[in-house]
């Protein structure tokens, strides 16, 4: 039997940990943010509307997971829950199938913003989707919403990532 000598064996296990730990900080001249994207799965998606925006997606199709920023600027004083409760009402009780969020208080989340995050269901195409939003706040005014949807099996195996994108979204 051949011995491997236990700093080869280091390197190889340190080696697997930095391949299974790359990130790829994202940053663009004409956006106001970088983040880091913790998996190559992710990448960019330019979408035209009235502006040019930087969407992101998780492999090849947007229900394996899809990311979509939001700046939103608002009256002093307004909270996150206050931000869900308008999005819910303006946008998400449109979707197929939305399940009506009773008394969502969200989760407090920290990172480089301070925010809370939104769980909704809903269903797209006969399929279960699930629907994440973090309200990440800039200051008294300005909140980043960063507002994940996939397919409901496949949005909890992506909630750590989710997580790592919303702890490193930061300002310029």
């Amino acid at each position: 039997m051949r011995r491997i000598p236990i700093s080869l064996a280091v390197a190889a296990l340190l080696t697997c940990f930095t391949i299974g730990a790359q990130t790829l900080n994202f940053t663009k001249d004409d956006i106001e943010y970088t983040v880091e994207l913790p998996s190559p799965a992710w990448h960019a998606l330019s979408r035209l509307d009235v502006h040019d925006h930087v969407d992101f997606m998780y492999g090849a199709d947007s229900a394996n997971g899809y990311l979509r920023l939001t700046k939103k600027l608002v009256a002093a004083g307004v909270t996150p829950a206050d931000l869900f409760r308008h999005d819910e009402k303006w946008e998400l009780q449109s979707l197929s199938g939305y399940v009506v969020c009773s008394a969502c208080t969200g989760e407090n989340f920290e990172g480089n913003l301070k925010g809370a995050a939104f769980s909704y269901e809903y269903s797209s195409g006969g399929r279960p989707m699930a629907g994440r939003i973090y309200y990440l706040q800039l200051d008294n005014r300005t909140f980043y919403a960063l507002h994940f949807t996939a397919t409901a099996g496949k949005l909890n195996s992506l909630c750590s990532e989710m997580e790592s994108i919303a702890r490193t979204f930061r300002l310029k």
